[in-house]
C-alpha cells in the first residue's frame, strides 16, 4: 500500500517579513524546525499506519492514531497559519478593504472589529498550556453560515463537518517566547498587525476544501 509523503510548504514571504510583530529568528525556527518536525513525524506515522493496515494489525492502527492526529494537526495548523499572515505594510492586513464580506459578518456577529478582537484576545488568553485560537465559519445544512471563535488544545485541527478555518493564531510558546518571553498578551496585540485579511476573506467565501488546498499542494 503506497503512501504519499507530505513536504514542508515554503513560506509566502521571507523570514524577516513579519518584523517587528514576529522576529526573523522565531519565524525561521518555527517554520524550518518545528513545522518541519511535524511533517517528518507525520510521514513516519502514516508509513507505519499503512503497514499496520496491510498486515491487519488493528492494535498498531489504534496506537498510531494519536501520532497522526498530533503531527497531522501540527502540519495542518501551521500550513494555514503561514498563509493567514502578511507583512504589516501590506494592504492585505487591512480588514475593511481586504475582506469586506468578512468584515460585514464580523460586525453583524460581534458588533465590530474592536469588539471582535477583544473577544478573540480573551479566548486566546484563556488557553491553558499550548493551543490555538481560530475564527471558524460554521456551515449548516439549511441555515446561513455563522462565525465562531474556537480554541483548540495542543495541535488539534479544525476539521469537523461544516467547519471552515478562516484564520488561526498559534499560542504555543515556540511561536513567541524568544521575542516576548512570558509576554503572551503583547504577542497577541502585535500579531493583529500581520493578519492576512485577504486570505481570511477567501476562506470565508470559499469551501472547506478551498481552505485546505495548501495541504494538497504539500504532497
Amino acid at each position: 500500500m503506497s503512501v504519499q509523503k507530505y513536504s514542508l510548504p515554503p513560506l509566502p514571504y521571507p523570514y524577516d517579513a513579519l518584523e517587528p510583530a514576529i522576529s526573523k529568528q522565531i519565524m525561521e525556527l518555527h517554520h524550518s524546525k518545528h513545522h518541519a518536525t511535524y511533517v517528518t513525524n507525520l510521514n513516519a506515522a502514516l508509513a507505519k499506519y499503512s503497514s499496520a493496515i496491510t498486515s491487519c494489525d488493528v492494535p498498531d492502527q489504534i496506537q498510531l492514531q494519536s501520532a497522526i492526529r498530533f503531527n497531522g494537526g501540527g502540519h495542518i495548523n501551521h500550513s494555514l497559519f503561514w498563509e493567514n499572515l502578511a507583512p504589516q505594510n501590506s494592504s492585505d492586513t487591512k480588514l475593511a478593504t481586504a475582506a469586506p464580506s468578512l468584515s460585514a459578518k464580523i460586525t453583524e456577529t460581534f458588533g465590530g472589529e474592536q469588539q471582535f478582537r477583544e473577544k478573540f484576545t480573551a479566548a486566546l488568553l484563556g488557553i491553558q498550556g499550548s493551543g490555538w485560537g481560530w475564527l471558524v465559519k460554521v456551515e449548516g445544512a439549511t441555515k446561513e453560515p455563522r462565525l465562531a471563535i474556537v480554541t483548540t488544545k495542543d495541535q488539534d485541527p479544525i476539521v469537523g463537518p461544516g467547519e471552515v478555518p478562516v484564520f488561526g493564531i498559534d499560542l504555543w510558546e515556540h511561536a513567541y517566547y524568544l521575542q516576548y518571553l512570558n509576554g503572551k498578551a503583547a504577542y497577541i496585540e502585535n500579531i493583529w498587525t500581520v493578519i492576512n485579511w485577504k486570505t481570511a476573506e477567501e476562506r470565508f467565501k470559499g469551501s472547506r476544501s478551498d481552505a485546505f488546498k495548501v495541504l494538497k499542494a504539500s504532497l
